[in-house]
């Protein structure tokens, strides 16, 4: 990786000109359960034999069969809700979420259920606007940031994208936090950690982001967007950057621990020339001050 795109980054980030959409890599670093256990528990409750491997892309199907066989995903959410949860004392201690909190995002994209990202702010005293439905949307203030749970939240078992309907009437893009994700991409820089370039539904993200820009005619004015990835691959590297996506790689083979030299790397930069910036960047306080 060289220094530019992370130079060009950390200006960004710098100037409060930039998002952070963040994936489940980021709450599995703090023991969160993957995948696998979700589609697990599902296949004991609907008493059906699954290859795990086979249906690792595919949990939304088996989710849409749990609400068909059972009416609702109500129980499944309540196991979720229960069991997708890590003590604050995880989170206080990790390193990655101390410094997403420092690095003073005004607005936080997330897939992630789970409210591990508002605990992290509420231990380290940084206010913040949670936005999972349009009336959030239309409540949240200016002044603080927002922190968008753009796949629903567990406190309101309505806006969870989950089934495989779920996901598919997402397609169309047209929902208020779409329309509020498309309105902050335009104006801009999108940083996205946390995520497998296996998933479709992050693809479809990353190619509708650049087509939102293709179609407008001043693709040429659009911000940098930036994807951390934990490895090297030339293929992803050449499909990202049609789309306009810079891919920044980690120097560790620990996916977390590559994802947390970067974090490093990049608050050190902003932290540099960045008078006024929140102290959480030394990693030696526990709040913010002035």
């Amino acid at each position: 990786m060289t220094c530019d795109p992370l130079a060009s980054l950390a200006k960004s980030v710098r100037e409060r000109d930039a998002v952070l959409f963040v994936g489940a890599g980021v709450s599995m670093s703090v023991g969160l359960p993957s995948w696998e256990k979700l589609i697990k528990r599902m296949a004991d409750e609907l008493g059906l034999e699954v290859d795990l491997a086979r249906q690792r892309g595919r949990f939304q199907t088996l989710a849409e069969y749990y609400r068909i066989k059972h009416g609702s995903i109500g129980p499944l959410r309540s196991w979720m809700d229960r069991h997708w949860t890590v003590s604050r004392d995880k989170i206080e201690k990790s390193e990655l979420h101390r410094l997403i909190v420092a690095l003073n995002f005004p607005v936080i994209y997330t897939t992630n259920y789970d409210r591990n990202l508002e605990v992290a702010f509420e231990i380290h005293g940084v206010e913040y606007v949670k936005v999972a439905n349009a009336r959030d949307v239309s409540k949240a203030r200016r002044d603080v940031p927002y922190i968008v749970k753009f796949h629903g939240d567990f406190d309101d078992d309505s806006s969870l994208v989950l089934t495989e309907t779920d996901y598919l009437d997402r397609l169309s893009f047209d929902s208020p936090l779409d329309v509020r994700f498309r309105s902050d991409a335009l104006g801009s820089t999108v940083l996205f950690i946390g995520y497998s370039l296996s998933d479709l539904n992050i693809r479809l993200l990353l190619h509708r982001l650049w087509q939102t820009w293709s179609r407008s005619g001043y693709e040429a004015d659009r911000p940098p967007s930036f994807i951390f990835m934990a490895h090297r691959d030339p293929v992803e590297e050449a499909v990202l950057a049609h789309w306009g996506i810079t891919v920044v790689t980690g120097d560790d083979d620990d996916p977390e621990k590559g994802l947390l030299g970067f974090l490093s790397r990049l608050a050190a930069l902003v932290e540099a020339n960045g008078e006024g910036r929140p102290r959480l960047l030394s990693g030696s306080e526990t709040t913010l001050a002035d």
